[in-house]
């Protein structure tokens, strides 16, 4: 363990374990096991004391190889830092790039470099359903489109927004939609 700052390392150990928010900004800390860097608070595992490095401030950190934390993102400014909402952001962002292609949790969450756990929750705590929940709706929606916008059969839509059988494409469209896709197209088709 090295330290380039003022703090004696025992103080910003505590700090570490105990997740001390009142120390962002004032150090952050690298894994050399990992190549990441983080802010104190951050809520990730607590590494091995022989491991780490600390450093004045994230530049320096960067200089010596290491990347940022997705969880902490010890680059923003701790005024603004909202890791959680950033997190939903770029999980969103990934949904609506992706949404054709088969996603699980797993493929999700490594993607977004946090855990498949983690991941639910804070996505369920700030929208209210599920990441694979949400990707549903996206599918249903570009689906919708796709049935006002173009003559393609319910089948060719169903393969466009990344099901894999038509089944479970018509049991999301039906429980999102309450009708199937054929009554969206009759019913909705005229009026737009």
């Amino acid at each position: 363990m090295k330290s380039n700052t003022e703090l004696p390392s025992s103080l910003m150990w505590k700090a570490i374990v105990t997740c001390d928010k009142r120390y962002d900004g004032k150090f952050f800390y690298a894994v050399r096991t990992t190549g990441i860097f983080c802010r104190p608070s951050c809520k990730s595992k607590t590494p091995n004391y022989e491991n780490i490095r600390f450093f004045d401030n994230a530049l320096k950190a960067k200089q010596q190889g290491f990347r940022p934390c997705k969880r902490c993102q010890p680059e923003q400014s701790a005024d603004i830092y909202e890791p959680k909402q950033e997190i939903v952001e770029e999980t969103i962002a990934f949904l609506e790039q992706s949404y054709k292609e088969k996603i699980s949790l797993n493929i999700l969450a490594f993607h977004i470099a946090v855990s498949p756990y983690y991941l639910s929750r804070i996505f369920k705590e700030k929208l209210g359903v599920s990441p694979l929940q949400y990707l549903e709706r996206i599918r249903i929606q570009k689906a919708q489109n796709l049935l006002l916008d173009t003559s393609h059969t319910c089948t060719e839509i169903c393969f466009q927004v990344g099901y894999k059988n038509i089944s479970s494409f018509y049991k999301h469209f039906k429980k999102i939609s309450h009708c199937s896709p054929s009554q969206f197209r009759d019913k909705c088709g005229g009026k737009m």
